[in-house]
Parts: structure tokens; sequence; C-alpha cells
């Protein structure tokens, strides 16, 4: 079968593997029929070294289920699935509590942990697949599609963003970032109520969405003149919430500069710093907290997906273009040079 494999940073090839074969009990195989390119690709496709490739891609996917392991018992063959980005049995402590990113029983979490494996392919092994896959209620080529594969990642992270900040009807959010991430953050923030949103982003086709899924203002300046310019759309004091969506140092710093007093900052982007302010001056003397983290996006499916179905949302707009297998390295450097916002891949 075919797979994108990553050699190096800017290097993504698209190669004949190994087919994919269930190994353990409790796998299902999937013929992939959508997946997608992520912005956090993207970090090792800036980075990656020799040294750490070549490595499988993809951890967003929907497909149909080919085969069965033995323990197995709520899927079948012929059955159309999701799959979370991140590998989970949904019964153990922590994913009775939600928090499916930590569960005790995935020996690799993440989609980049399973050897071998990657959603960017004709076809993959899911390991726990009684707790990781759930099932569509409908057809491989309903246009419902792309919409449905945002429920694998993007969505449930911008809507894990909105979640963890806590936000209620009536606040005024800020968000962080105008990639697929930043602009599901708006929409979630629009789900749950928030009366003024925020958007700091510099590409227009990408706000204009974002004004579409509900944002009510835009800031494309950034630093202390993007500051200073949230602060005076909502009334000198900052927003309760801020869903900070990028990952990188400036745009934790814009978050703790327009998050009013007693708010919230909400990360969601992949960190790439380990260090930032935390103390008097920065967040505990104002009282603000700091929540976000990788999204468990398992346990927001079921919740997200009847907006999906009964067309009340359509995250889908996402996606900007669409290629095959063959078209992937092609995906990674338009995403990157940002004439794409997300890249949909039907191998």
């Amino acid at each position: 079968m075919r797979a994108a494999l990553m050699y190096q940073a800017g290097d993504v090839r698209i190669e004949n593997v190994p087919d994919s074969r269930i190994k353990h009990p409790t796998d299902a195989l999937v013929r992939i029929t959508a997946s997608c390119i992520c912005g956090s690709d993207l970090h090792p496709y800036h980075r990656m070294t020799t040294d750490d490739g070549p490595a499988r891609m993809g951890h967003e996917l929907i497909g149909i289920v080919e085969e069965t392991g033995a323990a197995v018992t709520t899927l079948k063959k012929g059955d159309l699935v999701v799959s979370p980005f991140a590998i989970s049995d949904n019964v153990c402590e922590f994913c009775r509590e939600n928090l499916q990113t930590s569960c005790t029983h995935a020996h690799a979490a993440f989609w980049d942990g399973i050897e071998d494996e990657g959603g960017q392919a004709e076809a993959v092994r899911v390991p726990l697949a009684d707790g990781t896959l759930v099932k569509l209620p409908v057809a491989p080529d309903s246009e419902l599609i792309p919409s449905l594969l945002t429920l694998a990642d993007v969505f449930g992270t911008g809507y894990h963003a909105a979640k963890t900040a806590g936000i209620i009807p009536g606040q005024k959010v800020t968000v962080i970032g105008d990639g697929a991430v930043g602009l599901m953050a708006v929409l979630s923030a629009k789900r749950l109520g928030a009366e003024q949103i925020v958007l700091m982003g510099r590409h227009k086709a990408r706000t204009d969405l974002g004004r579409e899924f509900g944002a009510t203002d835009v800031v494309a300046e950034r630093g202390e003149e993007g500051i200073a310019r949230v602060r005076e759309l909502t009334g000198g004091h900052g927003t309760h919430a801020v869903l900070e969506a990028v990952g990188h140092m400036p745009a934790y710093e814009q978050a703790v500069g327009v998050v009013r007093p007693g708010g919230v900052i909400s990360r969601v982007g992949v960190p790439q710093f380990e260090e930032a302010p935390v103390g008097f001056a920065s967040l505990f003397g104002r009282n603000i907290r700091l929540a976000g983290g990788p999204a468990p996006v398992r346990a927001y499916i079921e919740e997200l997906m009847p907006d999906i179905l009964e067309g009340t949302i359509n995250p889908g707009k996402v996606f900007d273009a669409t290629t095959d297998l063959d078209g992937v390295p092609a995906g990674y450097q338009d995403m990157d040079e940002r004439p794409s916002l997300k890249v949909l891949v039907r191998p």
C-alpha cells in the first residue's frame, strides 16, 4: 500500500510500504477514505532531522473497517468510522474522566507514537479499536465527510480550548491564531454563547471565515499594538477568556496581554517552548488561570456530531484544498507557505 513519509524537514514522499495488518486482538484494520494534513504536521516539516526520519505521517482519518481482531466487539467489517488523533480504550479511569489523551492502556497515546502507521495512507491499523473508533451514520461519499473529519482533531481541539476556558453565555473571548484550530475555537466559543469574539489574525480569507463562524471583531496587529487594540475593543479590561491556538511564545505573550483580571488563558496550540511567565507580574497577581492541553477529542465526538448531521454548523469549511495521496507533499508546501489553510486528502 502507499503512504506519506517524512524524511526530514521539507521532505515528504509518497512511497510503497508494507500493508497494515492486525497485530493484536483489540486492533481494527481500516481502509482510509478521507484524511488531511494538520497544522501540527508543519512542526516536523520545519525541523525534522534525518535521525528522526523517515516517519509515517497523519493522525486524522475517516475510513471503512476491513477487518477486526478477535477481541473487538462493537465494530464490524463495512462500518464507516472516524478516528481521533489519540488512541484510547475509553473505559480506563482517565477515559471515564474524559481525559482519553492520558489513557492508561494506550501504550502510544498519539498516532505519531505508533510504529509504521499513519493517517496519510491507504489503510491503517487502529489499536484499541473499540474505544478509539466512532461509527458514523453516513455513507463514505456523504457531503458531510469534511465536517465529520474535523471531529478527529481540529474541531475537537478548538472546542477543548473553549471548554477548558469555561466559556459561558455573555462573555468576551479572544482567539489568537487564524489557522484551522483558531477558526474552530471561534466556532466553539460562539456555540457556547460568547457575546464578543475577537479573532487575532492577519490573513483576510481566514479571518473572513472566522467572521462567518462567529467572530465579532478582527485584529490584524500583533505584539503591543495588537494587545492595545483588543483592550480598546473590550472596554480597556481585556477578555474573560483567551484561546491560544498557535503555540509560539509571542502568541502566549499576547494572551497574557489581553486577558482580563480573573480570566483564563486556554492553550491548545502545540507549545514550541517550555518556559512561560506565570508569576506575580503575569498571571498570579491578576488571578489569571492557565488551562488547555492536548484535546481529548474522543470525549467530544458524540457531543459535537449531531450539530454537523443536522446542518447547524459546517466546520468542514476549513478545508480549502483537496488532493489525493500523490498531492500530499505539495499540500504540505502549500500549507506551510499559506496558500492553503487545511488540505483534505482523498486516497
